[in-house]
């Protein structure tokens, strides 16, 4: 399993020019792009956030989720357990097939 952690963010570690300054704020929980779809979904409950910063293994923030995108990844007829986040956001994994990135 992932840890998630809760402490904020280094600036230097999320790329500017893919999200909104507003939509990167200092107390969004940061996961890692391995964290399934349905971990995600319960992080960001217990959370109280509607969006996560995704990282890569190397610690850096590549992305960012929103719940209304992890909701319609789940109500998908593709949709398995097995979704991980690097799957619906880089399309690199093997269930990229079935669901369009959520960008």
């Amino acid at each position: 399993m992932t840890l998630v952690q809760m402490q904020p963010r280094p600036a230097h570690t999320v790329p500017g020019p893919r999200h909104t300054a507003g939509a990167l704020d200092a107390g969004a929980p940061r996961v890692g792009d391995d964290m399934t779809v349905e971990v995600a979904l319960s992080v960001m409950a217990g959370a109280r956030t509607g969006h996560l910063l995704v990282c890569d293994d190397d610690g850096v923030c590549t992305d960012l989720v929103t719940r209304a995108q992890l909701g319609a990844v789940r109500d998908s007829s593709a949709y398995t357990d097995r979704i991980r986040l690097r799957d619906i956001l880089g399309g690199h994994g093997p269930s990229a097939d079935h669901l369009a990135p959520v960008h």
